[in-house]
């Protein structure tokens, strides 16, 4: 059993061979991703995720258990959400262009948008488990944040004229765009008409109508 275990090890590590840890836990989490968006988080199982990264599932184990993946690859997931984000929205000085630019960024493509599903499929872990909780609190606070900066640039330039406070306004920016996020990922709502819905909002609290 040792020797087993020792070889299983050895083809995992060694499948990798030349490339960091970091590189292999990436691969990784791309199958923990995939398995998610096949099976959701409630079926999943440390199989599905050793099917998708070709190894077996006791190989699968040199780098944790399911709930650890599962946890690394959504904390990957918002990351690259995130950082999209931010970059889409730096890209242009004039804060008009950064509030387009974040809703925009912000609302998922369609049904098929993997990157979104994956965020979604893992928040009603949030309720329960207090790791999850955090990842999605830094999530909320990041996301606040940009929508925060923007409005208070708009401000700045004399672009907006806001008619709540821009900590409040951007909390609601967010809670909006997640609402309607579910209905986007249901195919019950279209992007184009959750974008249209946020550009009303932006009308009504900033004066500037997008």
């Amino acid at each position: 059993m040792i020797l087993r275990k020792a070889i299983e090890k050895a083809v995992l590590v060694g499948s990798g061979r030349g490339k960091g840890k970091e590189a292999r836990m990436a691969e990784l989490a791309g199958a923990v991703e995939r398995a998610l968006l096949t099976r959701g988080l409630a079926s999943l199982r440390l199989r599905d995720v050793a099917e998708e990264a070709g190894v077996t599932p006791a190989a699968l184990l040199y780098y944790g258990d399911l709930d650890s993946l599962v946890h690394e690859t959504y904390q990957r997931a918002i990351e690259r959400f995130a950082r999209e984000r931010e970059e889409a929205v730096e890209a242009h000085p004039d804060a008009r262009d950064r509030l387009r630019a974040c809703i925009d960024k912000g609302v998922a493509t369609g049904p098929d948008d993997t990157l979104t599903r994956l965020l979604f499929e893992y928040w009603p872990r949030c309720l329960r488990d207090v790791r999850a909780a955090t990842l999605d609190s830094s999530l909320t606070e990041r996301q606040v944040a940009i929508y925060y900066g923007i409005l208070l640039l708009g401000q700045a330039q004399g672009h907006f004229t806001l008619q709540d406070p821009p900590l409040q306004l951007a909390a609601t920016f967010l809670a909006l765009e997640d609402g309607f996020q579910m209905e986007v990922l249901a195919g019950r709502r279209s992007r184009t008409q959750v974008i249209a819905a946020l550009h009303a909002y932006t009308r009504a609290v900033t004066g500037w109508t997008p």
